[in-house]
């Protein structure tokens, strides 16, 4: 026992155990691990994270203000990535490569689980240490991000009044516009039905798309009609059971963040001056794809 004890932690020939610096060059050289990176571009080059990470500017003194603006930074990230997906979703759609667009509207649907997952993080916020930092805030509010709302104008939450936050913004505000008047996702699925013979009438096929969409009889026929046979129009069926998880995951973040918000500010006013808690529940009631929905009764 004494004969192990003596020869631990040392070499097999006999010297000193080989110091810690020296035994962690020796792994990575042995993986064949990089350590230069003078002349190539490294991690932190390709991310550019000198920018992303210097890019938190507290306005209060308040230790808890970090967790607010990353909070919102990432949720920022991620709605660009919901973006980037969501509009290849419907290009894809539009061009009938439903293989493609499943996995980008599944991929917006985890994202979607990954915000409201995020709420828990800013919910470790009390409302004393929110109203530390609420006053150097002063009107700026996620009602005012673009990103958030042409995700809800490709998800077919059209609303006029919704450009005005981004007037300030021309360049903003342009892109807020194109997604108001391109086709949503779901009016790209109903023209998918109609190429596939399903009967959606002529006027929800051209129309003026930054209307908002209202739910028909005749639709919800025609999906009833996918859902009663499934076998026959597999691929409208998996459709529509994509766009059901879209919605399922999108009601689910809107209503973490509505809880997130009373669990802080309870009943205040927003920043950007809606009612909180009473706007963010009105939002809990509308239905994206209401014919989607409404066909589970009819089956």
């Amino acid at each position: 026992m004494s004969q192990t004890n003596d020869t631990a932690g040392r070499c097999p020939m006999g010297h000193g155990a080989e110091p810690a610096d020296a035994r962690g060059e020796r792994i990575v050289a042995e993986e064949g691990a990089q350590l230069d990176f003078e002349s190539d571009m490294s991690y932190g080059d390709y991310l550019h994270l000198d920018q992303v990470l210097t890019a938190q500017h507290p306005l209060s003194p308040d230790h808890n203000e970090m967790l607010f603006i990353v909070q919102h930074q990432t949720s920022e990230l991620w709605m660009k990535l919901m973006l980037h997906e969501l509009r290849a979703a419907v290009a894809s759609i539009a061009a009938d490569e439903l293989g493609a667009a499943f996995k980008m509207m599944a991929r917006v649907s985890r994202i979607m689980e990954q915000l409201v997952h995020a709420w828990d993080v800013l919910a470790t916020m009390t409302p004393s240490e929110y109203s530390a930092i609420r006053p150097y805030l002063a009107a700026s509010s996620g009602f005012q991000s673009w990103q958030y709302r042409c995700i809800e104008f490709a998800m077919g939450n059209k609303n006029a009044a919704m450009l005005k936050p981004h007037a300030h913004r021309p360049d903003l505000l342009e892109q807020v516009e194109q997604a108001s008047r391109a086709p949503s996702l779901y009016d790209e699925s109903l023209r998918l039905l109609a190429r596939r013979g399903l009967a959606i009438p002529a006027d929800y096929l051209e129309r003026d798309w930054t209307q908002p969409y209202v739910e028909n009889e005749a639709v919800r026929d025609a999906w009833l009609a996918v859902y009663r046979d499934p076998n026959r129009h597999w691929d409208l069926y998996q459709l529509g059971e994509e766009l059901t998880d879209l919605e399922d995951a999108f009601r689910l973040w809107r209503f973490r963040h509505l809880t997130t918000v009373q669990r802080i500010i309870g009943f205040k006013r927003g920043t950007g001056g809606t009612g909180g808690v009473s706007y963010l529940r009105k939002m809990l009631d509308t239905v994206l794809f209401p014919e989607v929905w409404a066909l589970r009764t009819e089956l």
